[in-house]
Order: structure tokens, then C-alpha cells, then sequence
């Protein structure tokens, strides 16, 4: 599955990169052109709103899963609102979408 990450922060991009490249996803840069089938936004970043309504009205199919801190449930309540499949915090976000590349194997 092709996946695009949307995380300034080169730690947790890192991380979560290569656990998901780990279980067979195909990593898009943010800029390629590749149609992926699930995108990871994180909500931690000044644009991650304006980044979602962007995604979403260029990949209406994909999937599109918002994480951020668990503190931030507001935060997380609007991306579902303003169209994020999930939203789900920080520390499960690595799993979550592992459990979406194995069923889409």
C-alpha cells in the first residue's frame, strides 16, 4: 500500500516509516505524485488542517488518518470533523495503521 506521512518531526517520521516500510508499505515523499492509499498527517503541525482538506480534496478515496497528543482531543475531534478517517493519538498511531497494512494485504 502506498503511503504518504505528513510529520516534520524526523524522529517520529523515522520511526514510524520504517516500522510501516517494515510490514510492505510503499513510503511516498509528500510531493510525489503517486496516488496513495493512505495518508498520515500529523496534527502537531501549523498547516496539518489546511494539509487535510488539501488531501482529501485531491484523494477522495484514500484513507486519512490524523494523529496527534492525547491531551489535544479537540484537536482531534475537529480533524475527524473536518474529514480525517481516524484520529487517534500519538502513541497509537504506529499501530493503527500497521493493523490497516496487514488487512490490505
Amino acid at each position: 500500500m502506498n503511503v504518504r506521512l505528513h510529520c516534520k518531526d524526523l524522529m517520529t517520521r523515522t520511526r514510524l516509516a520504517s516500522r510501516w516500510q517494515a510490514a510492505g508499505a510503499h513510503m511516498l515523499r509528500p510531493d510525489s505524485e503517486e496516488t496513495p492509499g493512505l495518508i498520515v498527517i500529523d496534527l502537531g503541525e501549523n498547516e496539518a488542517l489546511d494539509t487535510l482538506a488539501a488531501e482529501r480534496a485531491r484523494y477522495p478515496d484514500a484513507r486519512i488518518v490524523v494523529f496527534g497528543p492525547h491531551v489535544e482531543g479537540e484537536a482531534l475531534r475537529t480533524a475527524k470533523a473536518a474529514g480525517a478517517d481516524e484520529a487517534v493519538v500519538r502513541g497509537k498511531v504506529a499501530e493503527r495503521v500497521l493493523k490497516r497494512l496487514q488487512a490490505s494485504v
